[in-house]
């Protein structure tokens, strides 16, 4: 086993082990995937001030997200179909998240199901909620999550329609994956894949296959998905949803600030500034470019986290210091899953920490609760030249 230092020796790993269908899912964007690749290169346009001769002793990188303890700011964030990245990936994902001391958020589109992940972790999670027109079917949905003790809801509101993602659409992307001569030609060069997916009984939507009225066969759930999502979702149905779930609730998609301020007025606890990692409206704005005017626009009225583009422990640090309480981390993670398992999670975690920590220090500041703009040199038209 080679020696992982960073993000990007996960990648590689992963790209060699996972099915072309899977890792196209989490390596791309919607259309020209503009947004896709600006998520992560417009960290680069933000540099940190070196400091010398400072104390660095003692650090600290806890924290707290909607008042969890985090041994740092970084949470696990929803991805689709971790399941099929490698074989009861969501369970090994949230046993590692666990371990850290981060959170771990299961996708609605999970391969395993809410009550999978309860009964093989012994730390609360949280769930990620896709808004549907099924008003019984939400309900269940809350209701589970509250027998499962999911400790926070995260509501996705930029998926009212799917965005167009090319590579999923050429691949026939399903789950389980469609056998067609292509995929089987690539999935007989994935053994340990393979061999993985043959152990486990979990190979589709956990959370819809089994709990959806009109869902009897798997194969349904093509057509059900496309017409579930709610397109006429708008903030008196978000609404809704706050009074079916009275736990911390935190709003996902947010890149506008006026829409930041209506998340606040229905009550939510955070939100994430999130494009939904370039897989939707492509030629939107990163998210780290919004959120210095989602921060103008709250403040500290609410929490407000961070998610797309973060593939190190600097992107974390640099999030923070711009206001951002909590980060997620998805294809980063994904990467570990895909190339170890859980080891690798763990490792993406560990890489991530050891930046962070590193970089602080490096910066003069032992404390992430203490880190603030004065760290970052920023260019004067980073935000600006976007209103």
């Amino acid at each position: 086993m080679p020696v992982i230092t960073n993000i990007q020796d996960l990648h590689r790993i992963y790209r060699r082990r996972v099915p072309r269908m899977f890792y196209d899912y989490t390596e791309s964007g919607s259309w020209t995937e503009q947004t896709f690749r600006a998520n992560s290169s417009d960290f680069n346009d933000i540099l940190l001030r070196q400091r010398v001769a400072i104390d660095m002793a003692g650090g600290s990188t806890a924290s707290q997200m909607i008042g969890q303890d985090v041994a740092m700011p970084v949470a696990l964030a929803p991805v689709g179909l971790t399941g099929m990245q490698c074989a009861d990936g969501e369970i090994k994902a949230a046993r590692a998240a666990a371990k850290f001391g981060v959170p771990y958020t299961l996708s609605t589109m999970s391969i395993c199901s809410i009550e999978d992940v309860a009964e093989n972790t012994d730390r609360p999670f949280w769930l990620q909620v896709y808004t549907l027109k099924d008003d019984d079917f939400m309900q269940r949905l809350f209701d589970r999550a509250k027998a499962a003790k999911c400790s926070a809801a995260v509501i996705t509101v930029d998926l009212q329609m799917l965005g167009q993602r090319h590579k999923d659409i050429k691949n026939g992307l399903s789950a389980p994956p469609k056998l067609t001569a292509r995929s089987i030609a690539n999935m007989a060069t994935k053994a340990q894949w393979g061999l993985g997916m043959l152990g486990t009984k979990r190979r589709f939507f956990g959370n819809i296959v089994g709990h959806v009225k009109d869902v009897k066969d798997p194969r349904d759930l093509a057509a059900w998905t496309a017409e579930a999502f709610d397109i006429s979702l708008d903030w008196d149905r978000i609404r809704q949803f706050r009074r079916m779930w009275d736990g911390p609730l935190i709003i996902k998609g947010i890149i506008d600030p006026r829409d930041a301020v209506e998340a606040l007025n229905v009550g939510a606890d955070a939100i994430i500034v999130s494009n939904h990692g370039g897989r939707q409206l492509d030629g939107a704005l990163s998210s780290i470019r919004a959120l210095p005017a989602i921060m103008d626009a709250v403040g500290d009225r609410i929490e407000v986290h961070l998610d797309s583009g973060i593939r190190s422990g600097q992107d974390v640090l640099k999030a923070v210091a711009m206001g951002a309480t909590g980060t997620y981390i998805g294809r980063a993670y994904i990467y570990g899953l895909g190339a170890m398992g859980e080891a690798g999670v763990t490792r993406a975690l560990e890489v991530i920490h050891k930046e962070l920590d590193v970089s602080m220090a490096l910066c003069g500041r032992r404390d992430i609760r203490g880190v603030d703009r004065d760290i970052l040199m920023i260019p004067k038209d980073f935000s600006d030249r976007w209103q």
